[in-house]
């Protein structure tokens, strides 16, 4: 990192993951081209993330291709003019890590992923949580991404 004296450790960069309405995960296509996209992750237990989606698709070819992906946060951005400086500045928390992914076969782990994801992001619904896997566990693909290195923060305060 060129400023380390903006560099977080690994409980604040794993903060900054947990804040983030989005994540964006890079990934290699087949064909080596890069593919990377915003999704709703949740964190499990440590350095395990999790997010769903449909069994086919773009990202899902890239994660059977190659599972290793980068994953990128920000959980504060505030552009500012500071008049003084007569200066264009960025003030912002951010994190990223590598990591690794794989399609979650069990159907309780996924059941456990997809509660957390709808405790953060729908908490006021939980009430509808089993009826709705009921319906849709079998078509539901949820992918877990095990970090394979801790995760790096940065903050420009």
């Amino acid at each position: 990192m060129r400023k380390a004296a903006r560099q977080k450790d690994e409980d604040w960069a794993l903060n900054v993951f947990d804040r983030a309405p989005f994540v964006t995960m890079s990934m290699i296509r087949p064909d080596g081209t890069p593919y990377g996209l915003p999704l709703s992750l949740i964190r499990g237990e440590g350095h395990t993330f999790y997010f769903h989606c449909a069994d086919e698709g773009e990202k899902m070819d890239c994660i059977r291709a190659n599972p290793i992906v980068s994953l990128s946060a920000v959980s504060r951005c505030s552009p500012k003019f500071e008049t003084g400086k007569k200066n264009f500045t960025m003030y912002y928390d951010s994190a990223i890590a590598l990591g690794e992914a794989e399609i979650v076969t069990d159907n309780a782990e996924k059941i456990m992923a997809l509660r957390l994801l709808c405790q953060r992001f729908l908490p006021n619904y939980m009430g509808n949580f089993d009826e709705a896997i009921k319906r849709s566990l079998d078509r539901t693909t949820v992918v877990k991404i095990t970090l394979t290195e801790p995760p790096v923060g940065k903050s420009k305060p």
